[in-house]
């Protein structure tokens, strides 16, 4: 495999001064070996002369992967290297290959230089296959990685542990399903996309795989909310655009945009991907159309030639606005972008058919005499565990915020504060991260936690608990639905705004959970839930809140009535085009061309 990134390497003398520097950014890198076996990294440009450096005595400085940024220091060459702008996937599967690959190297026997320098004109570097199984038979625990030096750090220790695990050789990709990788596929032609699917089919697992294959320096990941941002590392597309909430004129729009930091982003940018597109308005799609183009100078392409990936379901939650909306897909500029549709089917939240099946019919707002009784039979479903109370999940934030002060307060006890540690702006860090700023808890309170600390255990984002007392250094002690009792410590959220800034809060990975709003609640799995809905007052509420659950047995609907179910006629006469044309496209590329 190759790697196409942004390279800098530096040759350096005794004293560490740099000598000479190469930059390149649209370097490919390779790992080849030649006929000796000796395993090479070969890096090419365009209008450049190519490098090649051989891979011993090495460190590998992987402490920013996750920005797609890594270095490889050449002891004995004296040289530097450093890897920027890589597709985070991409880049870590090149290290895992490098590390494999190098680690498991049989020594070959000691060759004299004569017979060296007589096979360089016959000997010819291949390029290294992709890891197989008998790679990794070479390396066990007890192996000491004499070619990749750790320079007095385990910097490799995480890859070393990896190779042992029996998943080693599955890549994230191999998770994926079929209709998940036409997706992937897709975003590397230069159509943009639009995918979408009911509740469940991994749509926000699907977008982060995507954005890992992405380079991060020149792709933009939005939403249109903050939860829904936070649920893929982005952020909210309102402080992208900079344009406020677009409530500006046009003009006005376009003069706010202009401005730095915001023009820089505009300009640089070459793939805009924007979840929850459900409940972005009409008006300011179109308004951040024409401010793309005004702002990058390029009248003649939708987005002004940005490639969009738009992700969400228009049966879920519409725009929130107080006045009458549009969907996007009710403008000129949706028409004008001729996106490449997908519809995803499979559902893997939920593995009960006859429950999937249920949701399905909601998502359209279809309720049969049966349908209508089973939900209505959930009433008597007890849910409480271990003092666990379900999630009673509200239409209103405002409603989900006053439950949970009123049972906190009814609480007996002391109450224990915990003020997060924040590194920029928390009001920002308060729309882009699920945690509060602030977080008061009590014995007895009910938690849910925000994020995965074991996934083995079922210690998962959306794991129900409560907290049953603190231990010495006042961290609380959660006992959770599947009985683990766990010491809660603080976890680390890291953002990067769209102008390269890097923020952070530090605190408690969990929240008040009586109570939780849909909105809130989109794209999460939740162990127990509870439901009124008595104050529905949007179209594909009840859905989006009913589909939280994993299974009927996990799911109680206080008042349930038919009346709280429907759907925008609007929408699902767009998707009933979508699949047409999604059809229509699939037989034209999979069929045979007929004589006529």
């Amino acid at each position: 495999m190759s790697l196409l990134c942004t390279c800098n390497i530096e040759w350096l003398n005794d004293q560490g001064i740099v000598l000479k520097r190469f930059k390149s950014t649209s370097a490919k890198l390779a790992l080849t070996r030649n006929d000796f076996r000796d395993i090479y990294l070969d890096v090419s440009a365009d209008k450049n002369v190519g490098q090649r450096f051989l891979l011993k005595d090495i460190s590998v400085h992987k402490r920013f992967l996750c920005d797609g940024k890594a270095s490889i220091h050449f002891k004995n060459e004296k040289v530097m290297m450093m890897l920027s702008n890589a597709p985070v996937t991409q880049l870590t599967e090149f290290l895992k290959l490098l590390f494999v690959k190098v680690t498991g190297r049989k020594d070959s026997p000691q060759i004299k230089t004569r017979e060296r320098l007589l096979a360089v004109k016959r000997s010819v570097t291949q390029e290294i296959s992709p890891i197989n199984a008998k790679d990794v038979s070479r390396i066990s625990v007890s192996d000491k990685t004499e070619n990749i030096s750790t320079n007095k750090r385990k910097l490799d220790d995480d890859l070393k542990k990896e190779v042992i695990k029996k998943n080693y050789l599955m890549s994230h990709k191999d998770k994926l399903s079929k209709e998940q990788l036409d997706v992937v596929n897709a975003v590397n032609s230069k159509h943009n996309i639009f995918f979408t699917g009911s509740a469940g089919t991994g749509k926000s697992f699907l977008l982060r795989y995507i954005v890992s294959t992405l380079p991060p320096d020149v792709t933009m990941v939005t939403a249109s909310t903050g939860a829904s941002a936070c649920l893929i590392g982005g952020v909210t597309l309102h402080s992208f655009a900079g344009i406020g909430t677009g409530e500006c004129t046009i003009e006005k729009g376009i003069q706010m945009a202009s401005k730095s930091p915001y023009v820089q982003t505009w300009r640089k940018c070459k793939t805009l991907i924007i979840d929850e597109i459900s409940m972005v308005d009409g008006e300011y799609f179109e308004k951040l159309d024409k401010v793309a183009k005004a702002v990058r100078g390029c009248d003649n392409q939708p987005f002004g030639g940005i490639k969009l990936v738009l992700c969400g379901d228009f049966l879920q939650l519409p725009p929130v606005k107080q006045t009458k909306y549009r969907f996007c897909f009710q403008t000129i500029t949706w028409v004008n972008c001729r996106f490449q549709c997908f519809n995803l089917k499979t559902v893997h939240r939920q593995t009960d058919d006859s429950f999937i099946q249920i949701l399905n019919d909601l998502r359209i707002g279809k309720i049969s005499p049966d349908t209508a009784s089973i939900l209505k039979s959930t009433a008597t479903n007890s849910l409480e565990q271990n003092g666990i109370v379900p999630t009673r999940l509200c239409c209103r934030t405002l409603d989900a915020q006053m439950i949970n002060k009123k049972k906190l307060t009814d609480l007996p006890g002391v109450e224990s504060k915990f003020e997060s540690f924040d590194s920029g702006s928390s009001k920002i860090l308060d729309d882009l991260t699920p945690v509060e700023k602030t977080i008061i808890l009590k014995p007895g309170a009910q938690v849910m936690l925000l994020k995965n600390i074991s996934v083995n255990s079922g210690l998962v984002n959306g794991a129900r608990g409560i907290v049953k007392q603190f231990d010495k250094n006042g961290s609380p002690i959660v006992q959770f639905k599947n009985g683990f009792k766990v010491a809660i410590k603080s976890e680390k959220w890291i953002i990067k705004t769209p102008t390269g800034q890097f923020l952070s809060r530090q605190q408690l990975p969990l929240k008040l959970a009586w109570a939780f709003s849909i909105h809130k609640s989109q794209g999460l799995t939740l162990d127990c839930v509870e439901i009124s809905l008595g104050r529905v007052f949007e179209a594909g509420q009840a859905y989006v809140a009913l589909s939280r659950a994993k299974s009927l047995k996990s799911l109680k609907i206080i008042d349930f009535d038919t009346k709280y179910v429907w759907a925008n006629p609007d929408v699902l006469t767009f998707y009933e085009k979508l699949d047409k044309i999604i059809n229509y496209s699939t037989v034209y590329a999979l069929g045979k061309k007929i004589d006529t």
